[in-house]
């Protein structure tokens, strides 16, 4: 029997209304900076990985379209910052993760070292100081502009 997203979906709030909350808004930002988060399943899009690194919360990838498959690939693969749930770039992408995939990617997450992503955290940070690459780079554009 094939499980469809409708039928999954139906009568989830109900099934988890005592284990958790399902919104939809939240202020991430905020959430990420808070010091009890300890991981973000996130689906990789541009922000969310960077607000991700900002804050130096680790990473269980699970995207869902266009560039996020690029980016999760970039985090697990080239820059072991992240851990794959799904990365969503095989040929069976579409299939409904099952919990014991996500269970997998979200325990993994919180047993591994997350000095790489504290790391990445601090070097993010020293981008925007006054010696920082991304100020002096701001800073010559401004130049080049007004002259």
């Amino acid at each position: 029997m094939r499980i469809t997203v409708q039928s999954y979906l139906e009568g989830l709030l109900d099934r988890t209304i005592e284990i958790g909350k399902v919104i939809g808004w939240a202020p991430q930002v905020a959430i990420l900076a808070h010091s009890a988060v300890g991981e973000f399943v996130s689906h990789c899009g541009w922000y969310s990985i960077l607000e991700s690194i900002w804050d130096g919360v680790p990473i269980a990838t699970w995207p869902f379209y266009a560039e996020q498959q690029v980016n999760a690939f970039e985090l697990v693969k080239e820059l072991k910052l992240a851990i794959e749930i799904d990365i969503g770039y095989r040929k069976d992408c579409g299939v409904i993760v099952s919990r014991q995939d996500i269970g997998k990617g979200i325990k993994e997450v919180m047993e591994q070292e997350s000095k790489r992503m504290k790391e990445m955290s601090q070097m993010s940070k020293k981008t925007l100081e006054d010696d920082g690459s991304s100020y002096s780079s701001l800073g010559r554009f401004i130049d080049q502009i007004q002259s």
